[in-house]
């Protein structure tokens, strides 16, 4: 059975720091890519990042390059997203995703899979 869990959400002021973590179990990283969306009140879910461990790819959505950064620990079937210089506009659901590797896009239409989701808050 896959599961994604997420870790590490929660309230923050605009300017500050959040690392969120997503631990895999059921499936490799060789398989599959993994990745964080968001969903804010009234929108619709986005991708904002995704790794591909195969590549040692990385692709970001435009509005959080430079400020998010996502990694993978192997060893712990961990992928990490910190995230920097948070703004309000960054408050949403995220959810850790995984995305088959072959023909796997960062979107989500592509996952098969979907974490619980945690809650970030980002306050002016």
């Amino acid at each position: 059975e896959v599961q994604l869990v997420e870790f590490g959400g929660g309230l923050v002021q605009a300017g500050g720091s959040l690392r969120l973590s997503c631990a895999a179990s059921g499936l490799s990283f060789d398989d599959y890519v993994i990745g964080w969306f968001r969903q804010a009140p009234g929108k619709e879910r986005e991708p904002v990042s995704c790794i591909y461990s195969l590549e040692g790819s990385r692709f970001y959505v435009d509005s959080v390059k430079g400020r998010f950064a996502i990694s993978s620990d192997g060893a712990k079937d961990t992928v990490y997203l910190q995230m920097d210089d948070l703004k309000p506009e960054d408050t949403a659901v995220y959810y850790c995703a995984a995305i088959p590797v072959r023909g796997g896009k960062c979107a989500t239409m592509s996952v098969d899979y979907w974490g619980q989701g945690t809650q970030v808050t980002v306050s002016s």
